[in-house]
C-alpha cells in the first residue's frame, strides 16, 4: 500500500534541525525537496531579507475567486460594509418567485469562498462573513447583494472589496522583543433578529495579526458593558 503526500511544510529557527529533519525524512520515504516554500495552500509566502520581513497573502486565490464569478475586471472600493447597513430575517425569501430567484444565486459559495480567505490572511473581513454566514439557510436577495459588496463592485450600497485590497497581505519583522498585544471590541444589541451583540477580537505577534474572530454572542446583553 501507497500514500501520496501533496505537501508537508517545515518550519524551524535552527537550521541545523531543520537539515536534520529533512535527512531522517527522505531516508525514510520518497521525497522531493522543493526548497523554501513560496505557495502553501493558496497562501502565498513573501520574503525580504534585507528588511527582515514575511508577508502571507492570497491574491492569487482571490484573482480565482473574482474570475469564477465573473467579477475579475471590476473596479475596487474601500470598505466592505458601510454605516447604517442592516441585515436580517425580514430580507430572506418570502414569495415562491423570490425563492425562485435565489435558486440561480451561489450564496453559499460565495460565502464559503470569502470564509476562507479570511480565515487565513484576511482578519479584515471577519465581520462581514460572520454576517452573511447567518443567512446561508435562507438568504434573499439583499444578503446576496451584500456578498457583492466583498466579491463584486456594482452599484449597491457597499462596492466591491476583495478587488481593490487583493495584494494585502499579513506582515511579520524581526523583533528582540516578542509580545502578544491583542485588542476586543462589541457592538451592542447589533442582529435585528434577536437584539444580540457581536464580538471580535485580534491578537498581533511581530507586527501582524496571529488570531481574530467575529462572532454573535450566545445571550442576549442588557447593556454595552455587560456585551
Amino acid at each position: 500500500m501507497f500514500f501520496y503526500v501533496d505537501d508537508i511544510l517545515l518550519a524551524s529557527s535552527d537550521i541545523n534541525t531543520l537539515l536534520e529533519t529533512k535527512r531522517f525524512l527522505s531516508s525514510n520515504f520518497d521525497m522531493k525537496d522543493l526548497g523554501e516554500a513560496f505557495y502553501v495552500l493558496g497562501i502565498e509566502i513573501h520574503r525580504d531579507r534585507s528588511k527582515g520581513t514575511l508577508g502571507l497573502s492570497q491574491k492569487a486565490y482571490i484573482d480565482r475567486v473574482l474570475k469564477r464569478y465573473n467579477m475579475h475586471k471590476c473596479s475596487a472600493t474601500p470598505a466592505p460594509v458601510v454605516k447604517g447597513d442592516k441585515f436580517g430575517k425580514f430580507q430572506s425569501r418570502k414569495t415562491q418567485y423570490e425563492v425562485d430567484q435565489m435558486k440561480a444565486v451561489p450564496y453559499a459559495s460565495a460565502v464559503g469562498s470569502i470564509m476562507y480567505a479570511q480565515v487565513c490572511t484576511r482578519p479584515d473581513l471577519a465581520y462581514v462573513t460572520g454576517v452573511l454566514g447567518r443567512y446561508q439557510k435562507n438568504p434573499g436577495l439583499d444578503h446576496w447583494k451584500a456578498v457583492k459588496k466583498v466579491l463584486w463592485k456594482a452599484v449597491k450600497k457597499v462596492l466591491h472589496y476583495l478587488q481593490g485590497t487583493k495584494n494585502y497581505m499579513l506582515t511579520y519583522g524581526k523583533s528582540d522583543n516578542l509580545v502578544v498585544v491583542g485588542y476586543s471590541d462589541a457592538d451592542f444589541a447589533g442582529c435585528v433578529d434577536d437584539k444580540k451583540s457581536t464580538s471580535d477580537y485580534i491578537f498581533n505577534l511581530a507586527g501582524g495579526a496571529i488570531s481574530w474572530k467575529s462572532s454573535k454572542q450566545s445571550v442576549t446583553a442588557s447593556s454595552t458593558m455587560q456585551a
